[in-house]
């Protein structure tokens, strides 16, 4: 089977020749530019990647189509870099190296300290009064943005070939933005004391994130790509690792039916392909709704958070959605556990997970910058070995 045949097939819930793999084929299933390396030079493989970094505030890098090829990674990733034109727009000053983000968030890092960047300004977060102040919340020229848009899926597309190809989003979920823009401690203030302005907020971020995937469908209908994208990939992380994060009925009537709209317009634009969620931590009250939205896949099925058993969630959910990643623990044992132990994992959570198809092997979010060279290639001995 190639790529795109062996995803299909698990997508439709029947099991194909080998479990399918997602290296990269997302900003929320890659690996980090230092992990990638080192796990490269353990096994004298090159360390190069696609110099142009998918997102730097993550440190998320794109590997060479030559080591994707050796790994076997079954996607390809076609959507705007976190930062376009990142080289051109950072600024650099004392080693500091500084961006604005879609929404105008500034973001430092520094090299020699920071293992990321860091969110230090956002541009409401003095505001007192979110509808007032809208008209202040900087938002990109669409007509430029598109420019380097198609630019950046031109080159992309050339690399999907017969493998699944992932139309992934520019920027960050509903709730993620309106916590960036607004400030953290703000945002969930307003979700009670300011519910007019979120949902205003809330509105903007919709009408954006349909304008992207507009951009990004019109191109694929004019030069013939629309084959090409098999999945669409957004965000939004309603979890913590205890609950969600506001209360269910909340995010049913705040930010689900905005997702609902969105996957509608994209699914009617493209009714072929199936829509993937980003949604870290403990979501299972909200899973039944989000099903209902029209989500057909889930990542990254953090099962450590609460409630998120993986073998709950097969039996209860299986049918309806598939598992995109859970393969192995990063906040545990990708990162902390030995080989013996990262293998075990991977060889029983394969048990629970892949019968049946609906399953797509990914850890749980990126490889981050903490994972040993010799974990990581356990992990891929094992998925290799057992799948």
């Amino acid at each position: 089977m190639t790529g795109k045949e062996r995803i299909q097939t698990t997508l439709e819930h029947r099991e194909p020749d080998r479990i399918p793999y997602d290296l990269s084929g997302t900003t929320v299933t890659a690996i980090t530019r230092n992990a990638y390396r080192r796990a490269m030079e353990f096994r004298g493989l090159s360390t190069e990647y696609n110099p142009e970094m998918v997102d730097p505030i993550q440190q998320i890098i794109t590997p060479s189509e030559e080591n994707l090829l050796k790994l076997k990674s079954d996607t390809r990733r076609i959507g705007a870099t976190r930062i376009l034109q990142y080289e051109k727009n950072r600024i650099i000053e004392d080693d500091v190296i500084t961006v604005y983000d879609f929404y105008g968030c500034k973001w430092t890092y520094n090299p020699e300290r920071d293992i990321y960047f860091n969110l230090v300004s956002s541009p409401l977060t003095g505001c007192d009064d979110i509808l007032y102040h809208l008209d202040r919340l900087p938002r990109p020229d669409w007509e430029s943005y598109t420019v380097d848009l198609e630019d950046c899926l031109n080159r992309q597309v050339r690399m999907v070939g017969d493998f699944c190809g992932v139309a992934d989003r520019n920027t960050a979920g509903f709730t993620e933005n309106s916590l960036r823009i607004r400030g953290y401690e703000n945002w969930f203030m307003d979700t009670v004391l300011d519910p007019g302005g979120v949902d205003a907020l809330l509105e903007i971020i919709l009408e954006d994130k349909i304008k992207y995937w507009d951009a990004v469908i019109d191109w694929a209908i004019r030069t013939d790509n629309t084959g090409k994208i098999q999945v669409v990939s957004e965000c939004d992380d309603l979890g913590a690792q205890d609950s969600t994060i506001l209360a269910p009925d909340t995010l049913r009537a705040t930010v689900i039916p905005r997702m609902k709209r969105l996957f509608a317009h994209i699914r009617q634009r493209l009714p072929h392909v199936k829509i993937f969620l980003h949604c870290c931590g403990s979501i299972r009250p909200i899973i039944p709704d989000l099903i209902d939205a029209g989500v057909d896949i889930l990542n990254p099925v953090q099962f450590t958070a609460k409630d998120m058993e993986l073998e709950g969630l097969k039996k209860d959910f299986g049918k309806d959605l598939t598992f995109w990643g859970g393969g192995v623990d990063t906040q545990s044992t990708l990162n902390r556990g030995t080989p013996a132990q990262v293998r075990d994992e991977v060889k029983r959570i394969i048990d629970l997970m892949a019968p049946g198809g609906g399953f797509v092997f990914a850890p749980v979010h990126n490889v981050q910058e903490d994972v040993p060279p010799a974990n990581f290639w356990a992990m891929w001995d094992a998925l290799n070995e057992y799948c």
